[in-house]
């Protein structure tokens, strides 16, 4: 697990989720969606990480 990757991700969600609700505060459709675009793309990362978790724990455990 990285966890210097598993931060940046969380930043990136962060800044995403910060993204989409100021877009939506000022009614701006460019910003609410590259807002999910980040918050999508951070899910994306969690994910990589949860998978090389997974096969460290399978290679550890062999």
């Amino acid at each position: 697990m990285s966890l210097e990757e598993r931060a940046k991700a969380t930043a990136k969600n962060i800044e995403g989720k910060g993204m989409e609700a100021l877009g939506n505060l000022t009614g701006d459709p460019k910003a609410q969606t590259e807002g999910q675009a980040k918050q999508a793309e951070a899910e994306a990362l969690h994910a990589k990480e949860d998978v090389k978790d997974g096969v460290k724990n399978v290679v550890d455990k062999a």
